[in-house]
């Protein structure tokens, strides 16, 4: 549960698509529309006042673009999602540290499992303000909350994924998010057991039952393997 409604703007030159993104997100109400744009410019001047949690933005437009704006606003906006119908974007997007993309036109499940991932990382950045980690013995990591530690077997984690500028710890039984980034987070574990496979996920090698060209599946769960990745994967098959 969210402890308030998360604010956020769509900013498309095409009305229509306006539309129907804030259709799609109107069935989730811990979401809060702060304004419909059709131009870049204009939505940049009103979120230094509105100051969303989350911005929608398509890419293709005039005068300033999507990935444009996101180079503006990435430091001060915790979410934002692009939206375009050229799906060669994405790569610049997630390179700029987008948190994720909808293709065009617009799908109402592909909205709904981007919003369900905005929730499950804000539900678990309120729980990691004062988050660390220490590893003990490499077999042992010790997840710090305020004064408080939980300790987590190295051999109990399924991936590690990348969520910004932290990094959730995915195990069978629970989910934590710790205040650090992927790469940071791997570079601290030093353990050759975790693979980099994408540049938002690391997997445990010990949990992959399949691996295909493009994904690595563990028991019920598919990861995307990134293209920069691949020889890894081939090594491991190897």
């Amino acid at each position: 549960m969210l402890p308030h409604k998360l604010k956020y703007v769509v900013i498309d030159d095409n009305e229509l698509d306006i539309l129907l993104m804030n259709f799609h997100l109107s069935n989730f109400s811990w979401l809060e529309s702060h304004g419909n744009f059709t131009n870049a410019n204009d939505a940049l001047t009103a979120m230094e006042i509105l100051k969303p949690e989350i911005v929608f933005t398509d890419i293709e437009m005039p005068e300033l673009n999507g990935l444009e704006l996101l180079q503006k606003i990435k430091a001060s906006t915790p979410v934002t999602i692009l939206t375009s119908s050229h799906l060669q974007y994405a790569i610049e997007g997630f390179e700029l540290e987008a948190f994720d993309f909808i293709s065009k036109p617009l799908n109402e499940q592909r909205i709904k499992n981007v919003v369900t991932r905005i929730e499950n990382f804000w539900s678990l950045k309120n729980k990691a303000t004062q988050y660390d980690i220490l590893i003990d013995n490499y077999q042992v990591i010790t997840i710090k909350d305020g004064h408080h530690y939980i300790k987590i077997q190295l051999s109990d984690i399924i991936y590690l994924e990348a969520l910004q500028d932290y990094t959730k710890v995915v195990t069978r039984e629970q989910e934590y998010l710790t205040l650090t980034t992927l790469t940071a987070f791997v570079q601290k574990l030093a353990n050759p057991s975790f693979l980099r496979i994408h540049r938002s996920y690391a997997v445990a090698t010990t949990k992959i039952k399949e691996i295909h060209s493009n994904k690595v599946i563990c028991g019920n769960i598919e990861l995307p393997v990134g293209k920069t990745y691949r020889q890894a994967i081939t090594q491991l098959m190897k």
